[in-house]
């Protein structure tokens, strides 16, 4: 599965880098417990060009593909930060829509949530955000029921998730859902971290 993490200036940096460390160690762990298989998912990530970008902290990060060369994305993701110049950009909306219509899933972190939101992707559905931005993703976006309290929200084809940390455990519940609760298991403990498992409204409830 191809998983395409889209990146911007001023991103959260745990936003991209926690799902990315999720997938990337599950890929690399499930040949280890089940000999011969296949690694799972394939991370990359996409800028609207290839120019680096200057994550929250100057954290500088190179895209590995463009809008314009990307492969085909299965899993999108799109990490928060500051989302305020995103949110202008015609471009970047259009292509959050069109290649979520392709996609199996679409997954935001954090702030992230409002660019999903943005594209109509979130209408008529629960979702949720960072805490200190949940007020603000109800008035800009009324369609949409934000969640508080949660650390994700699994709406079938549309995942959020709450702010930065909370992003590893949407991961984590993604690895359950596309491969085993087994693997995700042990991703977990090979990060060294300590799974939270708190959604709401998911036909996927893990409790």
């Amino acid at each position: 599965m191809n998983v395409g993490i889209f990146i911007y200036d001023d991103i959260e940096v745990l936003d991209l880098g926690g799902p990315f460390e999720v997938f990337s160690v599950a890929s690399r762990i499930k040949p280890r417990l089940e000999p011969g298989s296949q690694k799972p998912f394939n991370v990359f990530t996409v800028g609207e060009t290839t120019a680096p970008i200057h994550a929250r902290g100057k954290f500088t990060v190179t895209p590995s593909f463009s809008f314009a060369d990307h492969p085909p994305i299965d899993l999108l993701l799109i990490p928060g930060g500051i989302v305020s110049a995103e949110l202008k950009k015609e471009t970047v909306i259009h292509w959050i829509a069109t290649n979520s219509a392709k996609t199996k899933l679409t997954a935001s972190v954090c702030t992230g949530s409002s660019l999903l939101a943005k594209a109509g992707l979130l209408d008529g559905k629960h979702a949720t955000t960072h805490w200190s931005d949940i007020d603000d993703m109800k008035s800009m976006f009324p369609n949409v029921t934000v969640e508080k309290d949660v650390r994700w929200v699994d709406q079938g084809t549309i995942i959020t998730s709450a702010g930065i940390s909370a992003g590893i455990d949407m991961a984590l519940h993604l690895v359950s859902r596309l491969e085993s609760e087994s693997l995700a298991l042990a991703t977990a403990k090979q990060m060294d971290y300590r799974w939270i498992r708190d959604s709401a409204d998911s036909p996927h409830h893990n409790p």
